[in-house]
């Protein structure tokens, strides 16, 4: 590949993740205002179009009637509030469309032209095979709701979430190494102990990100308003309650809430840690502004955190949360990027 060619792939990908990360924002908000089960059906081609006209809606709305959710719910809702939660559901679906869209055309036409070398041909087909599991997951997550049970299953929406952030994590990684290239990295290696650290950070806002996952899947948020204690204790009583033990971690309310904060906790401190190693070595100038933006993004998003907790989940500040999740790992991923493919020893002493 030219190097003209790799700019544009890179382009491309960087276009593709910020769809990514607007399709996870709108998911975020169509769960919180409990949207996501107003389509009972999923109709990949036939589903683009929205509802034609007052015949069209009626239908939908009748098929939403005989969901769990209607019945247990929303029984006394009308095809006027039925509009209202349709319309952020079939946004996030038409935007999962445009993403497979905005990704598989170009893709195609780099193929045609060969721009593409073989193993990165390879690395793109599976993203793009990688979206389309992350969108069964999706259906299949909205599927769980619609049987007896109007709530989608923990297990499904965590890893209908965990799945877009690996595809956007992949993307992003590929993105950084074809558009800065061998030439906007120095030669050499940084140190040793600051890439482990690095590490470990992306390790534990993964894992947070995905104890989370479990947080909005089972409404955990909702109990325990209070911190640092949950009801005036450090470890709650009801850690343990469920049998056998492992199962309190993914459906224990308790546990579950106890957990997540525990993971951010560690990240934050992981996080102060990493900062403070990378000024002992004076990092180049684009690390060393990326490690202050970390700094401050997990700061912003601990806070979120806690003011949501609170506050009682308020809908606002419970999607900025979410949101703002992928922007510490976004930021987290930058810098690991820099560290992992080299940096040049003489740019850290």
């Amino acid at each position: 590949m030219s190097r003209q060619d790799q700019r544009y792939v890179g382009l491309w990908l960087f276009i593709c993740c910020a769809l990514v990360y607007a399709m996870l924002a709108l998911g975020g908000i169509t769960r919180l205002t409990g949207s996501g089960l107003s389509i009972v059906e999923w109709q990949p081609l036939i589903g683009i179009l929205p509802p034609m006209d007052q015949a069209a809606w009626e239908t939908l709305f009748a098929k939403y009637q005989l969901s769990p959710e209607f019945r247990h719910i929303n029984s006394d809702m009308n095809l006027e509030g039925f509009k209202q939660i349709f319309w952020l559901e079939y946004l996030h679906r038409l935007l999962g469309r445009l993403v497979g869209v905005v990704f598989f055309l170009p893709f195609v036409f780099f193929l045609l032209l060969r721009k593409l070398d073989k193993p990165l041909a390879i690395r793109l087909g599976f993203y793009f095979l990688l979206g389309g599991l992350q969108g069964l997951m999706g259906w299949l997550m909205v599927k769980s709701g619609l049987v007896n049970d109007p709530h989608v299953s923990p297990y499904r929406l965590t890893m209908h979430l965990g799945l877009a952030f690996l595809l956007y994590g992949l993307m992003l990684w590929t993105a950084l190494d074809l558009f800065i290239g061998d030439e906007g990295r120095p030669t050499g290696q940084p140190p040793d102990g600051l890439r482990l650290l690095s590490l470990v950070v992306i390790v534990l806002v993964s894992v947070t990100v995905l104890s989370g996952g479990f947080v909005a899947g089972s409404k955990a948020g909702y109990s325990f308003s209070t911190f640092p204690l949950m009801d005036g204790q450090w470890f709650p009583d009801a850690y343990w309650e469920l049998e056998p033990a492992w199962l309190n971690f993914f459906e224990n309310v308790a546990a579950i809430q106890w957990d997540h904060r525990f993971m951010a906790t560690l990240t934050f401190f992981s996080v102060v840690v990493y900062w403070l190693a990378a000024r002992r070595v004076e990092p180049p100038t684009r690390v060393r502004l990326a490690l202050h933006l970390l700094l401050l993004a997990v700061m912003v998003q601990v806070s979120l955190g806690i003011a949501t907790l609170l506050l009682q989940m308020p809908i606002n500040l419970a999607w900025a949360h979410q949101v703002w999740a992928m922007v510490v790992f976004t930021v987290a991923m930058f810098i690991h990027y820099h560290l992992r493919t080299g940096m040049g020893r003489s740019a850290w002493n």
